[in-house]
């Protein structure tokens, strides 16, 4: 993607992220009676997407990149648990699992998207990720690819997304991650700041706050 002079970075899309992801798991542990809350964190997870596309196409070693991915949804399943469930649940994984999946899915298309074995590790992954019923499951791996196919068309890509995220949703509460194109129009190319190892702590750091915190206003 071509730099930008103006508009914001990468490490400012990621806060926005983060934040907006916050938001949406204090709603969703704390106070489920404010649907606002969900909307909001409706923009989390295609930003993510965005941005895993973005570090996909810039990494300098893509194994370490699905390596970081896989090891932090180990490590991220037991406080994502608790979070949601206050007890180990293996019917829910969470969203590590499906950037990973979906990294998988990058990978095998910058290789040779023509291949028929790029259809078919997009189509392992999408019933991996409904079989072990990761975040978001196949929508997210299908997110994933979209962002990653368009990766040249600045608001093609965007529109694309807005488009395919309605028709997989319709008029749920998830229709408000289409709003979540705004921020990513707005990407300036540049990658900002590292403070890479925060991120991925935050998630399941948060989770296992928000877990103690449900406990204590229960």
């Amino acid at each position: 993607m071509t730099e930008r002079r103006f508009g914001i970075n990468g490490f400012t899309l990621k806060w926005i992220a983060m934040i907006c992801m916050l938001i949406d798991h204090m709603g969703a542990v704390l106070f489920p009676q404010y649907i606002q809350m969900r909307m909001v964190g409706r923009l989390a997870f295609p930003i993510y997407c965005f941005l895993l596309v973005e570090g996909a196409v810039h990494t300098g070693n893509m194994r370490k990149y699905e390596s970081r991915l896989f090891l932090f949804a180990l490590l991220s399943e037991i406080p994502f648990d608790l979070a949601f469930y206050a007890q180990l649940n293996i019917r829910h994984q969470n969203v590590f699992f499906t950037l990973f999946l979906g990294l998988i899915v990058v990978e095998q298309y910058q290789k040779n998207r023509q291949k028929l074995s790029s259809f078919l590790i997009f189509a392992a992954a999408m019933v991996f990720a409904e079989v072990l019923n990761t975040d978001y499951g196949a929508a997210g791996i299908i997110f994933i690819l979209l962002f990653y196919i368009l990766y040249q068309y600045r608001i093609g890509k965007q529109a694309g997304f807005a488009a395919v995220n309605f028709l997989l949703y319709g008029w749920s509460v998830q229709v408000y991650a289409g709003l979540a194109a705004v921020p990513m129009l707005l990407y300036n190319g540049k990658k900002g700041p590292s403070m890479k190892y925060f991120f991925y702590i935050f998630y399941p750091a948060h989770l296992l706050i928000l877990y103690f915190a449900g406990n204590y206003f229960r």
